[in-house]
């Protein structure tokens, strides 16, 4: 929905927390089950804002890494059998090292190195 997309895609951590507060009030009306998800997701949903937010593009989905995995399926897809894993990594390099699959360059690279902000262990997950 709109209001679960304005939460993601809100500027700040600050703006991510007033717009799930928002989220979790008016949704509590429609689907108590949808806000109290999100309400036991707590942080973890939002682990993206730890990170500098030149990143948070790449990292709110898993666009990427399905690309490369659907990639990878397709370029192997006339091997009937691979004798291990070590076979299939081998192979995936491979076929990366020799441009067979291309990976695009993730938003904020330049900023991959940067520790994300500290946050307490949920023990509880």
């Amino acid at each position: 929905t709109a209001d679960y997309t304005d939460m993601i895609y809100a500027a700040t951590p600050e703006e991510i927390a007033a717009r799930r507060k928002a989220f979790i009030r008016k949704w509590r009306l429609k689907h108590r089950a949808v806000a109290d998800s999100l309400e036991e997701a707590g942080e973890r949903l939002f682990t993206f804002a730890r990170l500098p937010p030149s990143q948070w593009k790449s990292v709110r989905t898993t666009n990427a890494i399905e690309r490369l995995h659907e990639e990878f399926k397709r370029r192997i897809k006339t091997q009937t059998v691979l004798p291990s894993a070590d076979t299939a990594a081998m192979l995936f390099w491979a076929l990366l090292a020799s441009g067979q699959i291309n990976m695009r360059k993730v938003d904020g690279w330049q900023t991959l190195a940067t520790q994300p902000v500290a946050q307490p262990i949920d023990l509880a997950a």
